[in-house]
């Protein structure tokens, strides 16, 4: 398909601008996609506020955006599995394949990764973009391009919930009520634990999260979280807690909520990258620390989950944002956090929902 598309950049901190760039062509083994629709990550909303995470970079002009969904409108000689019209998720990251993580099945750890909106790869607040028809998932017929953008989310949500193995009879604690606590609430659920509890001190978020199937939620600022999760398990503490907030205080309530022999799953990342925990504590009770980077053969299980009604992927949406409208999505998206849960911005404006 020749022609021009629009495409939303950061044109520095706090800054966001459009351009005029040519629609892809998709190579032999991808397709062209339609964006209609890419949510708003965290890791969008560091980089615009602060130009770089770690040692990523923003060079503007640069594209972000790497949660998509959207509609094959070109398929690439090679491709068999996907036709024109397939609605579909986009996986962000095209791994190597030969590394020793692509070999053994880890290819989240591939340290070649190209992935979407991450320095120096422009990221997809575009109206298309060409990629990989294997990381291309088709969507059945009852989920919309709108929970195909949130697939991404998702994705971590479960890898979370299998990194600690999820189970049956179990009760887990969510620290954090931000988008990706909630769908790791919702993930656990889907996969069969009994009881999860969520924890945050944004009353908006909790009832949030209340409404997409916690089973209880505590307010940090009300009560004291540890002692709430103990009173709620008889004094017993909890089998699993995923900590998702980043916080070195909600990291260290879990050490202490866990019952003797539990996991820990750490999600959210340090503001600076370190923390200091009670670890005599961990070592007494032995408990098992998992982390998570991403995801890994994920996508086909997510999708599954929403499409069966498992997960209520929509309910997550808060505010949506026409592409034309992309910096009131961004600075509404920072200077609102007690309020947006997820914002998603809208790339066609005839999209689906």
């Amino acid at each position: 398909m020749e022609g021009k598309m629009k495409v939303a950049v950061m044109l520095g901190v706090g800054k966001m601008g459009f351009e005029e760039r040519d629609i892809p062509m998709p190579a032999d083994n991808e397709v062209l996609v339609k964006l209609e629709y890419v949510g708003i990550c965290g890791s969008d909303l560091h980089y615009y506020e602060s130009g770089a995470i770690g040692a990523n970079v923003v060079e503007p002009p640069f594209v972000l955006g790497h949660e998509p969904g959207g509609v094959v409108v070109e398929v690439g000689k090679d491709v068999k599995h996907l036709k024109v019209g397939d609605r579909v998720a986009l996986e962000p990251g095209k791994t190597c394949g030969h590394c020793e993580f692509c070999r053994t099945g880890r290819y989240n750890l591939c340290p070649d990764v190209i992935f979407f909106a991450t320095p120096p790869v422009d990221g997809v607040f575009q109206e298309y973009v060409a990629h990989e028809a294997d990381l291309c998932f088709k969507l059945p017929d009852n989920v919309s391009t709108l929970e195909g953008a949130l697939i991404e989310p998702l994705a971590v949500g479960f890898h979370a919930a299998m990194q600690g193995g999820a189970q049956a009879g179990q009760t887990a604690v969510v620290m954090g009520a931000g988008c990706i606590g909630l769908v790791s609430m919702m993930a656990l659920k889907a996969m069969g634990v009994s009881k999860v509890y969520v924890a945050d001190i944004m009353d908006k978020r909790l009832e949030k999260a209340l409404e997409l199937g916690a089973d209880g939620v505590i307010n940090g600022k009300d009560k004291d979280t540890v002692e709430e999760v103990l009173r709620l398990t008889d004094g017993k503490g909890c089998d699993l807690a995923i900590e998702t907030a980043g916080s070195q205080v909600t990291a260290a309530q879990t050490i202490h909520m866990t019952k003797k022999g539990a996991t820990i799953v750490l999600v959210g990342y340090s503001a600076s990258g370190e923390m200091t925990l009670p670890m005599s504590l961990a070592l007494d009770k032995e408990l098992t620390f998992k982390t998570v980077f991403r995801y890994r053969h994920i996508y086909p299980m997510a999708i599954e989950a929403v499409a069966a009604g498992k997960v209520n992927l929509k309910g997550i949406v808060t505010d949506i944002f026409d592409l034309d409208d992309v910096q009131k999505g961004m600075d509404h998206s920072i200077h609102n956090k007690a309020d947006i849960v997820k914002g998603v911005i809208r790339i066609s404006k005839d999209a689906e929902q």
